[in-house]
């Protein structure tokens, strides 16, 4: 990872199989320890002090997530911060009390964390532990912080104990990497990642992963008649703004594409002309999560080892007022030739992603998803738990919200189609960016994209309207949640959607 990133280590982490001991904790700081509900006394049977433990959970409130709070009479006192769920418990619901068990044991310092699943078959147990592996390592990641006085550092190392038998982490370890370098990268300030340091960075991980980086300039974009994207750049006030294609092709070389990961890449977004009210304008530099994501869930690919050919495409400029800046009514030409009547200036996200899915389906991709925080419209259908998803395969519906479920990054599938693009019929132009009503912009906007995905290439877009929620979401602490990496993996790997849209 590029040395600007993080100065946060590669966290440890170890497995101990077979039954627990004394000795196996004495060099445990926390121990997080998972019960089935209800909980028999055999789990607890298990673990050393496991019967005056279980006496100690019976006093705990019994609707409250953390189920024990307790510390073991070893040396080290290790704190014991327990936690119950059924066998058949949602994996969303797993997570989620994964992040608060693991947000009540960060409140120590320490160096290391121990998690021990107890009570479950072997199937349940190792799952069950691999969440509980994503959520310590969500939160043992340091995020940007520029304070005089740095927090203290969380947890070394993680062992996982108890096991059955060793499980396979890879997963866990590289969709961690990519959702960390995803928030990272999200949470930095407008001043520390503007347009020049972000390509700056993005050449940096290219170059230390072996993925191919080029950066197509303005001028090259007025070449390609990029006009939908120019007209949001041209309010900057340098020429930094641009489109980067980072190319991956793991042991071959094929001109074939299997995937292409769109992101939008606004660095920060003041509405343009159609200027933001402060409390709109405040978090703006995050606008860009959708390019971050993009680009985490390349970097899990590729710590995978997964033998795919990956196109990711990012949009990176900034919205800005100014003389230059573009306005209501412009006539601008996107780069496949369809001509564009611009209404609103804060809707310059499905500008600059137009242009950019251009060039992606333009290589024929067997996919494309894209990602962007999009609209407030999927919000307020939604809220911030949930994020849309949008298909020109509207029979993968099912399968999408499905993908979502087994995840726990869930998703809501809305329609797209030619009978909502009545509401971007323009007098003068082939379409408006979006409709002056504004309602259901996130299916219009979605609706816009399709128009500019070339020779039918299946495509997904996510709106991420759970890109950002307050305390966290499933087994993620921060606000800003990284979300769609885990999905996107699960999309591949579990859903096996590529070789449905072959």
């Amino acid at each position: 990872m590029h040395a600007l990133l993080n100065d946060s280590p590669t966290i440890p982490v170890s497995q101990h199989t077979g039954r627990i001991s004394s000795k196996s904790l004495v060099n445990l700081d926390q121990l997080l320890l998972v019960v089935p509900d209800p909980a028999g006394s055999s789990a607890w049977k298990l673990l050393p002090e496991g019967t005056r433990l279980q006496a100690a959970a019976k006093k705990m409130p019994q609707d409250s997530a953390v189920l024990l709070h307790s510390r073991l009479n070893n040396q080290r006192q290790t704190l014991v911060v327990g936690g119950k769920i059924a066998a058949d418990a949602s994996a969303f619901q797993q997570l989620t009390l994964a992040r608060k068990l693991v947000a009540v044991a960060s409140k120590e310092t320490g160096i290391r964390l121990g998690i021990f699943v107890a009570g479950f078959d072997s199937v349940q147990q190792a799952s069950i532990t691999k969440r509980m592996l994503a959520a310590a390592l969500a939160a043992s990641f340091h995020m940007p912080a520029y304070k005089s006085q740095p927090k203290p550092k969380p947890a070394h190392d993680i062992v996982l104990l108890g096991l059955a038998e060793r499980i396979d982490i890879s997963r866990v370890q590289a969709e961690a990497n990519g959702n960390n370098l995803a928030r990272w990268l999200t949470c930095m300030p407008p001043n520390k990642l503007d347009a020049i340091a972000y390509t700056d960075i993005l050449k940096s991980l290219a170059d230390h992963h072996g993925w191919h980086y080029k950066r197509y300039s303005l001028k090259e974009l007025r070449k390609s008649g990029a006009g939908a994207f120019l007209a949001v750049a041209q309010g900057n006030q340098n020429d930094s703004a641009c489109i980067v294609r980072l190319r991956s092709r793991p042991g071959k070389k094929t001109a074939s594409v299997d995937l292409s990961l769109v992101g939008k890449g606004i660095i920060f977004d003041t509405g343009g002309t159609n200027l933001k009210p402060f409390q709109s304008m405040l978090n703006m530099h995050a606008d860009m999560q959708g390019s971050a994501v993009a680009l985490g869930t390349l970097l899990a690919m590729t710590e995978l080892g997964l033998p795919y050919a990956v196109d990711c495409w990012l949009a990176i400029t900034e919205n800005r007022i100014g003389p230059e800046a573009y306005k209501s009514r412009d006539i601008v030409t996107a780069a496949n030739g369809k001509t564009i009547q611009t209404i609103h200036t804060d809707a310059e996200g499905r500008m600059v992603l137009a242009d950019t899915l251009v060039f992606a389906s333009r290589d024929k991709p067997k996919l494309i998803v894209d990602f962007a925080t999009l609209t407030g419209s999927c919000i307020g259908a939604i809220t911030t738990h949930y994020s849309g998803v949008f298909s020109n395969r509207a029979e993968w519906h099912p399968r999408l919200k499905r993908t979502g479920q087994v995840s726990g990054e869930r998703v809501w599938p809305f329609p797209i189609g030619k009978e909502f693009m009545d509401e971007l019929k323009s007098d003068v132009a082939d379409l408006k960016q979006c409709s002056v009503k504004g309602t259901g912009d996130h299916i219009l906007a979605a609706s816009f994209l399709a128009e500019f995905v070339e020779h039918d290439t299946p495509w997904i877009h996510i709106d991420l309207s759970a890109g950002e929620n307050e305390g966290g979401l499933a087994h993620i602490p921060s606000t800003v949640t990284g979300f769609g990496v885990h999905y996107t993996l699960s999309l591949l790997l579990d859903e096996k959607i590529l070789e449905a849209g072959a």
